[in-house]
């Protein structure tokens, strides 16, 4: 049975990706009429190709005079059998003049990437056009800053769920605690909150609109037609699931037949959840896209199981359980970390080979000092927890000898204050990690 979960996840996984194409940030290869172009009459439409199929995305194509009056008809359509091709008609009998087409696309990996063209019909001067931007540029600076925040927070509420693991793992004794599950609750709902302020916050974000455009219906309606908008909606589903069967899972009166498929069942919508961030970042840009996305989903999978661990872990260490014994917990923590800090050493290894375009972006653009940044976190997270494990080694584990209480309270503090810089920055790499998608590899 324990390999039923891993099998549809590993099916889900694959209808999932299989609806995100793959490729880098979307790009124009050629548009008609192409930019600078003169032309004798009035075309009856502009159409472009892009790099990759990204849907029918209404209003992405918009095309003005040089009074700003919109000279476009009609919605955004694709013109043949090439799913990479769209274009819009324009009003007929343009009279003579520059006009400009504006665009504005959003990636599989959610980034918009907006820019102009121009073209002159008749023999007048040519507007100048600003070319392609991608990524934060041209979007608001309030939108970009509120959604790299609610990205932050929706990697505090999945770490703060990974800390199921550790209930189940290594606290048994955590299924009666109520504040084990008031930070379960808390995952969830972070989650369930940051994907809704995610679907509302990606119209304004692609269309370089300000906070207030979040009311705009018409905003929520596009985002609900391309890929990232399905998969909040899908991580918020999973997630209600999440916070429907945990309480469930955690009844200690359980029977075992009932707990294994509960807890099949979590890994499943767990899973789901994780695949949801997979898939709308970074990774979905990598030609092997399986390859990057199953790094991906080692690597947040890990964090949040080690992370979250360390929430409860430092619960129970500041406010433990009158007679509980914390020795078999941390002992068995320790085990369970040092397998989570493998995989993501590994998985972030496969990520940087798969993701960063050469090995000078590391120290050359924004996104590779992050991923330094990043990295040196990481580092100092390593040395802080071998403190952990060798005062758990040195005394939690130990039985106590005559004379060793001092030793032993010493080492106990020891490690409580090393869980909570752990802790401290573990939210600071997340930090990073939420700059990090909405950063172009190459910028």
């Amino acid at each position: 049975m324990r390999r039923v979960p891993a099998l549809l996840a590993f099916i889900l996984g694959w209808l999932v990706l299989g609806a995100v194409p793959a490729s880098a940030h979307v790009e124009i290869v050629s548009s008609t009429p192409g930019d600078g172009a003169r032309l004798s009459a009035a075309p009856p439409l502009v159409s472009v190709t892009l790099s990759e199929n990204i849907g029918i995305q209404p209003g992405s194509i918009k095309v003005v005079d040089l009074a700003g009056t919109q000279v476009d008809t009609g919605p955004v359509f694709q013109p043949g059998d090439a799913a990479e091709q769209l274009a819009v008609r324009l009003k007929p009998d343009l009279p003579a003049g520059s006009y400009l087409v504006e665009y504005a696309f959003v990636s599989a990996d959610s980034h918009p990437v907006r820019g102009t063209f121009a073209f002159v019909v008749g023999t007048g001067p040519l507007v100048t056009s600003a070319g392609a931007v991608s990524a934060a540029t041209g979007t608001d600076a309030a939108v970009n800053a509120v959604s790299t925040g609610v990205r932050w927070l929706a990697y505090l509420g999945v770490v703060l769920l990974g800390g199921l693991a550790f209930v189940v793992l290594c606290r048994p004794a955590a299924r009666t605690d109520p504040r084990a599950r008031r930070l379960l609750r808390w995952g969830a709902g972070l989650v369930a909150a940051t994907a809704v302020a995610a679907f509302v916050l990606q119209g304004p974000y692609a269309a370089g609109r300000n906070l207030e455009a979040v009311f705009d219906t018409g905003l929520v309606a596009d985002t609900l037609r391309v890929a990232y908008g399905k998969l909040l909606l899908l991580r918020l589903a999973a997630v209600a699931v999440l916070a429907l069967l945990v309480p469930r899972l955690l009844r200690p009166e359980l029977p075992d037949r009932l707990r294994s498929r509960y807890e099949n069942l979590a890994m499943v919508t767990g899973f789901l959840v994780l695949l949801t961030f997979s898939a709308t970042g970074h990774p979905v840009t990598d030609p092997i896209m399986f390859v990057s996305v199953s790094a991906d989903l080692v690597h947040f999978g890990a964090i949040a199981v080690w992370a979250g661990g360390l929430a409860q872990l430092a619960l129970c260490l500041y406010r433990p359980t009158p007679g509980e014994d914390l020795a078999p917990v941390a002992t068995r923590f320790s085990r369970v970390a040092a397998g989570a800090v493998t995989a993501i050493a590994l998985s972030g290894v496969v990520l940087a080979l798969r993701i960063m375009p050469s090995l000078p972006t590391l120290w050359t653009t924004r996104f590779g000092l992050l991923v330094l940044l990043k990295i040196a976190g990481f580092a100092v997270l390593l040395a802080v927890a071998s403190r952990s494990r060798r005062a758990v080694r040195r005394s939690l584990t130990a039985a106590p000898a005559e004379g060793a209480t001092k030793t032993m309270t010493a080492d106990l503090r020891r490690l409580r204050q090393a869980v909570a810089v752990e802790v401290l920055l573990s939210v600071v790499v997340l930090a990073l990690a939420a700059l990090l998608t909405v950063t172009p590899p190459g910028g």
